[in-house]
């Protein structure tokens, strides 16, 4: 007999390559955005209560209207010829059927809702779409493996750092299991369903039923080859809804496939006496769980975001100093030098401290706000500005020309670099919301690349400068996988590092990413300074690595 597993809500699936879709290319909305939003909210909350009040107001009329008409018809119906026998009794009745009923007929059928609706019609052209909603659910997965987080801390909003703990209902949870769901990821399947059936086990009261959460988690724990366990919880369902026909087509097939498989043990077990032990479901979970793992760099680079990143040996650290600078006494910082540290040797790291000011981070996050759009890389190929899934941030770029800040703290950069800004691109601004983050990359082109700055004519990216301009509550560490450095923010620094070396030869370990931001905001600026003009500022070395 030929048993086939049923999955749960088959209809979701022809959705399966529209959510691919709209999980990969979400236009992120910057945390500007939502604060908007949550104005947004506050105005249309507003509005309700005025509707409500308005409704209300109409029903106390109308039942002042019913009490009157119910006291009088109850002493008319008494004696009905003699009520009637009064002529003004006659003509007030004629008055109410003939006028009073059709006022009252207005007054029922009158539209309380037109200032509400409008409201809400106008506000709606600013609401997030179904992809902002997928992606921040995302989001939320995204943080939940980079920082090792179980679905129960996350649902209880017991998360470091926190002000305003919110927590997740059972609708939430099942919604986040679903969004996993529709995008083949069994094992975030499982933990969400998992969790919204805890919190229905516990009491929580919700729309969503145990059944439906039950039928998700039985097929998602059977996708991740856990049959036994599959077999449990579709039981479970069966003694919630006995008549559940996909459930009870799914028994049959887990006890066949269990029955089958228990009989290959056997027959196994007779040629082979000594066989090992056979796994366990703890054993084989772990083994799921395996087979799920991420490659090496990004189990690194999720490490360093979580601060386990590579300690120092006390002589290498030996060689990390915090001084005074005023880079060969430039004019601009004899009298005023400024605070620099070293926060990594190979690749040389260096950390200006307290070198924006708040006045100027205000500015720059003024200029940009307006302009804010998806971050953009460059193609490899073509060298063309385009959007990537692997960075989720929006970014804006100021020109020198656009305010007399912007030129001052170009200045800045080349008076500490020694540097040529001319050639340089503009100040590109950065924010990144909650779950924001640009997996591992290289700043400048490599070999296979020839093309990646074409269009700008200027050469290689030589250096990164980084400006710091909020301190984050949790997460968003700039890290460097290959070597296992993490830098953190500070609001007020920057940090520099040369992307080439001297010889004009890539330097491989300056690979690097920003981690998620768990809890908080994250704002930078970066200013990518290229080869062109600096052949008389930094001489070419005379070896490849120099």
């Amino acid at each position: 007999q030929i048993y086939t597993v049923f999955l749960p809500y088959k209809t979701d699936f022809p959705h399966l390559l529209l959510w691919s879709c709209l999980l990969n290319g979400f236009d992120l909305l910057s945390p500007g955005q939502m604060t908007d939003l949550l104005y947004t909210e506050k105005d249309l909350v507003t509005s309700l209560k005025d509707y409500i009040r308005a409704e209300e107001s109409k029903l106390e009329r109308v039942k002042w209207w019913a009490d009157k008409l119910d006291s009088l018809s109850a002493v008319a119906t008494q004696d009905p010829e003699g009520f009637l026998g009064h002529p003004v009794n006659a003509f007030k009745l004629m008055k109410r059927l003939n006028t009073e009923w059709a006022d009252l007929e207005s007054l029922v059928l009158s539209d309380t809702t037109d200032g509400f609706i409008s409201n809400l019609t106008i506000q709606r052209q600013h609401f997030p779409t179904e992809e902002d909603q997928t992606g921040a659910a995302k989001a939320l997965l995204r943080l939940q493996d980079t920082y090792k987080l179980d679905a129960n801390t996350i649902s209880t909003g017991n998360l470091p750092g926190v002000k305003h703990k919110s927590q997740m209902t059972v609708e939430d949870c099942y919604e986040l299991g679903k969004i996993a769901y529709s995008d083949v990821d069994y094992y975030h399947t499982e933990l969400w369903m998992a969790q919204a059936l805890k919190q229905l086990d516990e009491g929580e009261e919700s729309t969503i039923d145990k059944v439906t959460v039950l039928d998700y988690l039985s097929y998602a724990i059977y996708q991740q080859g856990e049959m036994e366990r599959a077999l449990e919880y579709t039981k479970r369902l069966l003694e919630l809804d006995p008549e559940h026909q996909r459930a009870k087509g799914n028994v049959k097939y887990f006890e066949f496939q269990l029955e089958k498989q228990r009989k290959a043990e056997e027959e196994e077990s007779k040629k082979q006496p000594e066989r090992p032990k056979r796994e366990t479901p703890e054993k084989r979970k772990k083994k799921t769980k395996k087979s799920f793992s991420l490659v090496p760099e990004k189990k690194k680079y999720e490490m360093l975001c979580r601060g386990e990143g590579i300690k120092l040996t006390p002589a290498r650290q030996s060689r990390l100093f915090c001084r005074y600078y005023d880079n060969n006494r430039n004019p601009m910082y004899v009298l005023a030098p400024v605070k620099l540290q070293d926060e990594w040797d190979r690749p040389h790291i260096v950390r200006y401290l307290d070198i924006i000011s708040d006045v100027e981070i205000e500015k720059i996050k003024q200029l940009a706000k307006p302009r804010l759009r998806r971050a953009t890389i460059s193609n490899p190929i073509t060298g063309v500005l385009e959007t990537a899934s692997y960075r989720i941030s929006k970014s804006a770029w100021l020109t020198a020309y656009e305010d007399p800040m912007i030129e001052k703290i170009n200045q800045r950069i080349e008076d500490l670099t020694g540097l040529e800004m001319d050639t340089a691109e503009e100040l590109q601004v950065a924010n990144y919301g909650v779950g924001g983050q640009y997996e591992p990359h290289f700043d400048f082109g490599r070999k296979d690349e020839p093309d990646a700055f074409k269009e700008l004519g200027t050469g290689n990216r030589i250096a990164t400068w980084l400006f710091y301009m909020s301190d984050v509550t949790a997460g968003g560490a700039t890290v460097f996988p290959d070597v296992g450095a993490a830098v953190w923010p500070q609001k007020g620094s920057a940090v520099f590092w040369y992307n080439l070396f001297a010889s004009g030869e890539g330097d491989y370990s300056t690979r690097h990413a920003a981690c998620p931001v768990l809890v908080g905001n994250k704002w930078v600026s970066n200013k990518w300074i290229h080869e062109r003009g600096q052949e008389w500022r930094r001489p070419c070395g005379l070896n490849e690595t120099e």
